[in-house]
């Protein structure tokens, strides 16, 4: 049995037990990258994070071992305020696929100097360092409850930026930042409405897209109706 005092090694090789083929094979369709997979379903690596607690140092570990599912249980147990700016970008240079990067977003959102990560990350090119950009911003107008609506509306001419790129993994997470912005509050709907508007207008494929599909989110009458 695994607990707060097991090691990396002993994680990883309970892990290894836990291999399914069937599981890998079915990941695999959703785009989840498998070349280091063991087929090890979230909500049961969850509840493993929740029994080995947070840990710095074996997270590094389990990180290190370059396994899908130890990199899953390194991020939950990271403890966010022990990762320096040099700690975050060597985990983000080995950024690969979009579950690490959605996953890594919330833990980053609650680093010190989070925000000033966004605008670095939004100017790196690569496409799964530029996504957690957005996926941050599309996590923290969720669960960073105490950030003010300024915050996120200080953003949305760095959603404009980047709404005519065209790589999937980047739209799809500058769409999900606008649109998580607009349903935060009223305020920031009706600016968040504006931009998308804008957008829809261009004459680029990829802005349009964004726009639009945020139009369609951001203008239901069940949504505006929960706003506050």
């Amino acid at each position: 049995m695994i607990g707060p005092s097991s090691t990396a090694a002993e994680i990883i090789a309970s892990l290894r037990s836990m291999r399914s083929e069937e599981n890998i094979a079915g990941m695999a369709r959703y785009g989840i990258v498998t070349d280091n997979a063991l087929g090890i379903g979230n909500p049961a690596l969850r509840q493993i994070a929740k029994v080995i607690g947070p840990n710095q140092a074996r997270a590094e570990e389990l990180w290190a071992s370059g396994i899908r599912e130890a990199r899953l249980l390194a991020i939950w147990t990271f403890v966010p305020r022990m990762l320096s700016s040099d700690d975050i970008w060597r985990l983000a240079e080995e950024f690969n696929s979009w579950e690490i990067v959605d996953t890594a977003a919330d833990l980053l959102t609650e680093t010190p100097g989070w925000r000033k990560l966004v605008e670095d990350f939004a100017a790196d090119d690569r496409e799964f360092i530029r996504r957690t950009a957005f996926a941050m911003i599309a996590g923290a107008t969720v669960h960073n409850k105490n950030e003010p609506d300024a915050t996120f509306l200080e953003w949305l001419p760095l959603i404009e930026r980047h709404a005519t790129d065209p790589r999937n993994f980047v739209k799809k997470a500058v769409n999900w930042a606008l649109r998580n912005t607009g349903k935060r509050s009223r305020a920031c709907h009706t600016s968040a409405v504006l931009l998308a508007e804008k957008l829809a207008g261009m004459s680029d494929t990829t802005a349009r897209w964004v726009g639009n599909d945020a139009l369609r989110e951001l203008r239901d009458p069940k949504r505006i109706a929960k706003l506050k």
